[in-house]
């Protein structure tokens, strides 16, 4: 499916991945027409989130992009959801608004259901409605689920035909909700439907919470970082780039509307892990992120580390490794994730120091 001459909506705009993606929509999608919905919500530094719509909106003026409509709505309010639905009549729509973050789970139950479950009913129920009257409707539905799900699962690398029946965290029995409505509503009303298992993404402008942005913010002003599982955690970190290569080549690759035997719908459900296929131990990611602070000049060069770390237990909701099997991605679309973590880590580096300046205080 071409993406060109399309209304595409992308939840979560404003967010790291929702950002970098609609750059490239708008780049590459020219004659398209691509609806930002974000609440703006406070769970981390909203002027880092204006910061990237005001980069959007910059990229909207230049010759031969699409066009950006920003909207400032929450997917939880479901006659605001319908109301953009029916108005604009998207033919795609990626969902990656969703409160992140598995230890804010643990405290803030209330904020997950409403966002990852009631908004995603309603992204559904708008998706179902949008073929009423004949409409040619919603023909592709991208969303965003977690390598969370996978839980304390010992085989590695994790597999989508692995049994995710048992979650660590909200967070993750929220995402693992979202696959199983999705199915549900690609059989039950033949939409088209894909959903996508995350694994650790890391970059410039990404999410404060995550743990290299953490690290950074601790060791400027002179803090410890805590490494969880004594430092043998790993994780298998995606740089963004990679990530909004994936997601662009899933776009233009809805899963085929057939018919059963029964004369009813075969679900049009797909379900991938996109991630790096090559964990990293947490201990080495820190050594490399210290080592590319130095070279960007926010960090002295000698600046001692080692009194700057701190082994510490697992935390509840962690898990002690995730580790991607992206081979059914690279089957079906050819997805290779080509970025280093050094050379991502770098742009990180590099960025930090652009956006926030100074260096070592």
């Amino acid at each position: 499916m071409e993406l060109d001459k399309r209304v595409i909506i992308v939840t979560g705009f404003a967010g790291f991945i929702g950002a970098y993606l609609t750059a490239r929509l708008l780049r590459e999608c020219k004659n398209s027409t691509i609806i930002g919905i974000d609440n703006m919500n406070n769970y981390y530094d909203v002027e880092l989130k204006e910061s990237r719509v005001e980069k959007l909106l910059g990229i909207a003026k230049e010759e031969d992009t699409g066009v950006l409509i920003p909207l400032r709505v929450d997917i939880a309010d479901k006659a605001a959801i319908d109301e953009v639905f029916i108005k604009y009549r998207p033919s795609i729509v990626i969902n990656l608004a969703a409160q992140a973050g598995v230890r804010y789970s643990i405290e803030h139950p209330d904020t997950y259901i409403e966002s990852n479950i009631v908004g995603f009913y309603n992204i559904l129920e708008a998706c179902r409605h949008s073929y009423d009257d004949n409409f040619p409707g919603v023909r592709h539905l991208i969303y965003a689920s977690s390598s969370s799900v996978y839980g304390a699962n010992e085989k590695v690398p994790y597999s989508t035909d692995d049994k995710v029946d048992n979650p660590v965290s909200l967070y993750a029995a929220t995402k693992k909700a979202n696959e199983l409505l999705a199915h549900a509503y690609s059989k039950l009303y033949n939409i088209p439907s894909t959903g996508l298992r995350f694994f650790t993404v890391y970059g410039p402008a990404g999410r404060p919470d995550m743990a290299y942005f953490t690290f950074t913010n601790k060791l400027i002003k002179g803090e410890k970082i805590q490494l969880y599982n004594f430092g043998n955690c790993k994780r298998d970190f995606t740089y963004i780039d990679d990530i909004v290569e994936g997601i662009t080549l899933v776009m233009k690759k809805p899963p085929e509307r057939k018919e059963g035997e029964d004369g009813l719908p075969i679900p049009p459900y797909a379900l991938y892990n996109i991630g790096n296929s090559s964990p990293e131990n947490l201990l080495d990611f820190v050594e490399i992120l210290q080592q590319e602070l130095v070279r960007a000049g926010i960090l002295p060069d000698d600046y001692n580390f080692c009194i700057h770390k701190e082994l510490v237990p697992m935390q509840p909701g962690d898990v002690p490794v995730t580790y991607a099997d992206t081979s059914a991605l690279e089957r079906d679309f050819g997805y290779k994730p080509s970025t280093s973590l050094r050379d991502g880590l770098r742009k990180f580096a590099e960025w930090y120091k652009e956006y926030y300046g100074g260096g070592y205080d």
